[in-house]
């Protein structure tokens, strides 16, 4: 089987870094050549509660559409997402981009609208896979994050996952919380 490119974007905002660290974990074991953008915190926007970590992830899998998004919402349930009595959001993992899909597929819309309505998922994009080109807007994800008028607030945070920093200490200090 041939493997396909994907983008998947990751958020938290209930015991933020555990939960991102058990989700970087699973896709380690879904994708080949597993990349992660810089982790950003953002206001929570179109939810309420704590402030999100936000961060996306790329790599190639084997999985077909499907059962890649039915294997997401088991990381997920693992996590919390599900439980009844759960507080604010444990683990939110977004299918971004399939290869160059475009269209709805069994309910999933590709690419994912958020990527052109939320800094908090183009930023990272941008940074990660700067001259991947959005297949529908047709223009990379540099470009667009530069042409962007998103009026959101996030920020650069430190984060580590297994001893690798995933966000530059340049990129904190050049990019301070406009809000706590």
């Amino acid at each position: 089987m041939s493997l396909t490119p994907v983008l998947l974007g990751l958020g938290s905002n209930v015991r933020r870094e555990p939960h991102l660290h058990a989700g970087l974990d699973a896709l380690a074991e879904l994708l080949v050549d597993m990349r992660c953008s810089p982790v950003f915190e953002s206001l929570a926007v179109g939810y309420k509660g704590d402030n999100f970590y936000n961060l996306v992830v790329a790599g190639d899998t084997e999985l077909p559409l499907t059962e890649l998004d039915r294997r997401l919402k088991f990381i997920e349930a693992d996590n919390g997402r599900y439980a009844p009595d759960r507080k604010g959001l444990p683990l939110d993992i977004d299918v971004l981009l399939y290869g160059e899909l475009v269209g709805n597929f069994h309910g999933l819309l590709l690419p994912r609208a958020e990527i052109l309505k939320n800094a908090f998922v183009l930023w990272p994009l941008a940074l990660l896979a700067p001259t991947v080109r959005h297949p529908a807007a047709d223009a990379s994800f540099a470009e667009l994050w530069a042409q962007s008028t998103i009026d959101q607030q996030l920020w650069p945070v430190p984060f580590q996952w297994r001893g690798a920093e995933l966000t530059p200490p340049e990129l904190v200090r050049a990019h301070p919380p406009r809000c706590a």
